[in-house]
């Protein structure tokens, strides 16, 4: 008999969490206009908002801080970051940020000019800021079949090539480059195959335009190569990376996902004039070069994070847990994107609540729901996060509406999983009783659903 599958870590030390009931939930949410980031953390019994910094750091990673070098410029931790970036990534330049949004910041300040166009896939929600704040705009070429969340494609995530050169031929002098976000979050933690990324990479060069990647789940990204893409299952992680990234120019990571570390992020390139701009707006924006708004301890352990990360095992134990998750809502016949993507359930909301009209926000209707089931916090990834037209300033309903149910790396078992699915479920099994949304009382002009209000209808 095979054995069953366990994971390939133990548990070294605990954090105590809270039951509540149900009336002290349904006022925190009064109070907190139904906006679910503007809960207390200690509201909240199991945190699925997301899994940035949110992870469980190894034994290893705590030891490296321990030996921190915490000096201003030329700290030696910032050189072990660097090493290792530079062997998984190949890129020759590294810039730390205090974050993945922070490095968004920093090389957006110098290549993106209003009026122009950057095209990619489903483009996340600080990257489309920061693009739309610059008054420029966000094109979206994910493939359409990223839109039917029923559908079993194994790269859902992948950038359409053909809707890539319309935007390329269209309007080539405004673009400064193209991203391509591995793995696709808003399309449901969706990987981009290696062949795409080749694609990509080859138009991109017919074009002369240079290649981005948003690089938050790289390892996750390189994982669903190796097990679903012909011709990579006897790769290693370190290897299949270390192709991915030849495809690009440059990346920027939140090293809060893959790296499993509380805070920290980087800017990395081979494109010379992107680290020289980069430099002078991280001076001014982060700190000095050599720690970007780092401490010497966080950078060692995003560098024992990235090594340990990029191995089969670690990731497999991260994604198996998604997987486990996916299968209890299937026998709760739960409409979510499939197949399971690399870092969390997101569960087709407007399947759910048939009965909510779009403009009444399905997906943060069901967020609200699930925490008043059980004080799971969940986040809208969907009409909300994706913020009005800028030119039009109506309301954009033409993507997907989900809940994504982040699961933070290392932190809970399979038993959480069972009560997420199960609340889940109740609130599936009463679904026909919920016929009203939320309508918004007040909301920011860009990245709404950070801190929107809201009401019940």
């Amino acid at each position: 008999m095979d054995l069953p599958f366990a994971e390939s870590w133990k548990i070294k030390m605990i954090e105590p969490i809270r039951k509540s009931a149900r009336s002290e939930r349904e006022q925190w949410l009064k109070e907190a206009h139904y906006n679910v980031f503007h809960l207390k953390a200690e509201q909240v019994y199991i945190d699925l908002i997301t899994d940035s910094g949110t992870g469980a750091m190894s034994d290893r990673q705590w030891a490296s801080m321990m030996i921190g070098d915490e000096s201003y410029a030329g700290a030696t931790s910032f050189f072990k970051m660097k090493e290792t970036i530079n062997k998984i990534t190949g890129f020759k330049y590294v810039l730390p940020t205090h974050q993945g949004r922070a490095a968004e910041n920093v090389l957006f300040s110098c290549i993106v000019k209003e009026g122009d166009y950057v095209p990619g896939n489903s483009h996340f929600d600080t990257t489309k800021g920061h693009i739309e704040s610059r008054k420029a705009f966000a094109v979206d070429c994910t493939i359409d079949e990223a839109r039917d969340t029923q559908l079993e494609l194994p790269f859902k995530g992948n950038v359409d090539i053909q809707k890539l050169e319309k935007v390329l031929i269209e309007h080539n002098a405004k673009i400064p480059f193209i991203i391509v976000t591995i793995t696709n979050n808003t399309a449901g933690g969706q990987p981009v195959s290696m062949q795409n990324l080749r694609e990509v990479n080859q138009l991109a060069k017919k074009y002369n335009k240079p290649v981005l990647f948003d690089s938050a789940r790289f390892a996750e990204n390189a994982y669903f190569i190796k097990v679903r893409e012909k011709g990579y299952a006897d790769k290693t992680i370190k290897e299949i990376c270390r192709e991915m990234f030849t495809y690009a120019d440059g990346m920027t990571m939140s090293a809060k996902k893959d790296a499993i570390v509380n805070m920290g992020g980087f800017i990395a390139t081979n494109i010379e004039d992107w680290y020289e701009q980069s430099k002078v707006k991280g001076i001014a924006f982060e700190g000095y070069i050599t720690y970007g708004g780092m401490n010497g301890r966080d950078m060692n352990a995003l560098a024992t994070g990235l090594d340990e990360n990029t191995e089969f095992e670690n990731l497999e134990t991260r994604i198996k847990q998604i997987e486990y998750l996916a299968a209890r809502l299937d026998e709760f016949q739960i409409p979510y994107q499939r197949p399971a993507g690399g870092h969390a359930i997101f569960v087709d909301a407007p399947k759910v609540l048939t009965h909510v009209p779009k403009e009444e926000f399905p997906a943060q209707t069901l967020t609200v729901e699930v925490y008043l089931e059980a004080g799971i916090r969940g986040c809208e990834i969907g009409y909300l996060l994706a913020d009005r037209d800028p030119l039009t300033r109506e309301n954009r309903f033409e993507g997907n509406d989900f809940l994504r149910l982040a699961i933070p790396r290392r932190t809970y078992t399979n038993n959480h999983m069972d009560v997420i699915a199960v609340a889940l479920k109740n609130v599936f099994d009463r679904r026909n009783s919920i016929t009203r949304g939320m309508a918004i009382e007040w909301e920011a002009e860009l990245m709404r659903h950070f801190t929107v209000k809201l009401k019940r209808l």
